[in-house]
């Protein structure tokens, strides 16, 4: 097994590998992208090369990051659990729609506001149901002679390189308004998303697949340290391999992509929202403390900070839906 992990120390940000309680950076000028473009092969070599024959740094001396800094983020929602609860939440329906079971759905979620464990997430303006979503995320890297496009599910397994945590936030008042126009959601959800606390390639987790390719490892989360939901991240509707297969279609994964599998059952208050008919338990605060562990993995946590007061929306103009531009009368 190896971690691969971002960190911050004395001043300077560094990428390597953790082992123990030891960060081990990688030369100057390499960064975990280097890793991700080499391929698992090539970085299982090279840590076996590094860790333990280069200076270390301790662990409990680091600032931990993000251990990526994702190309694209693929966020599919792959629970049934999940789905069920939140179709409740959101649109008051019982059940799950047919249309999920067809094909994996997913939206892409903005790279630019990606945080790291320890950080601080402060809620966006106009909302007041922030929310979390406990998910893992694969992340892609190279395979030589492939380009990553259209994938059958065996050469998409090749392409995952490792796992993390994923904590998707979600301001869902702002998600249910999007919802209602059915495109979206944007603003319900680009504020902030967690990855960590480091990424684990995918050679730690070979023999753990069952037959079909599923992962039977425990996700758990808890805020303020009461559990709030648990589950098996093995009671995905796909495994992994077919959701970055199917990414690949007709369009391409590249070294950097992330593919978070979705909510896990249970793994956020919004669905407990929709199956309970009320908001219990409630929606975040400032200063409350969210934590996810994946077994296998790690632990993710970070605090809610304080709301940003201020007026975001703006309302559409009504148009007339003129098809012709008049000319302006004469002496104007």
């Amino acid at each position: 097994m190896v971690k691969i992990a971002r960190w911050n120390f004395d001043g300077g940000t560094q990428s390597g590998f953790v082992d123990g309680g030891n960060c081990y950076p990688l030369p100057a000028g390499q960064g975990v992208q280097t890793l991700l473009d080499a391929g698992l092969e090539e970085t299982l070599g090279l840590a076996r090369d590094i860790i333990g024959s280069s200076p270390a740094v301790p662990l409990a001396d680091v600032e931990l990051l993000a251990p990526l800094v994702p190309a694209t983020i693929r966020d599919f929602v792959t629970f049934e659990e999940h789905v069920e609860g939140m179709r409740m939440s959101i649109d008051g329906v019982a059940g799950v729609m047919p249309e999920w079971y067809e094909a994996p759905t997913f939206y892409f979620t903005n790279p630019h506001t990606v945080t790291g464990t320890g950080e601080v997430i402060g809620i966006p303006a106009g909302c007041d149901d922030l929310d979390f979503e406990t998910e893992v995320a694969a992340v892609v890297g190279r395979v030589p002679g492939s380009d990553g496009r259209n994938l059958t599910a065996e050469e998409a397994r090749r392409h995952i390189f490792g796992y993390t945590v994923l904590n998707d936030w979600s301001a869902r008042d702002l998600q249910r308004r999007e919802m209602k126009v059915s495109l979206g959601p944007c603003k319900g959800k680009d504020f902030a998303n967690t990855l960590g606390p480091w990424i684990v390639t995918a050679d730690e987790f070979e023999d753990r697949h069952d037959a079909e390719g599923f992962l039977p490892i425990s996700m758990a989360v808890e805020v303020n340290g009461e559990a709030i939901g648990q589950d098996l991240l093995s009671n995905m509707g796909w495994p992994f391999a077919e959701l970055v297969a199917y990414a690949s279609q007709d369009s391409v994964v590249r070294p950097g992509d992330v593919l978070g599998s979705g909510t896990c059952g249970s793994g956020c208050l919004g669905e407990l929202w929709g199956r309970n008919g009320a908001k219990t338990p409630p929606p975040l605060k400032t200063g409350d403390v969210v934590r996810m562990t994946v077994e296998g993995i790690g632990s993710i946590e970070n605090t809610v900070g304080d709301r940003r007061e201020a007026v975001t929306r703006v309302a559409a103009r009504v148009r007339p839906r003129n098809r012709t531009v008049y000319p302006a009368p004469a002496g104007s």
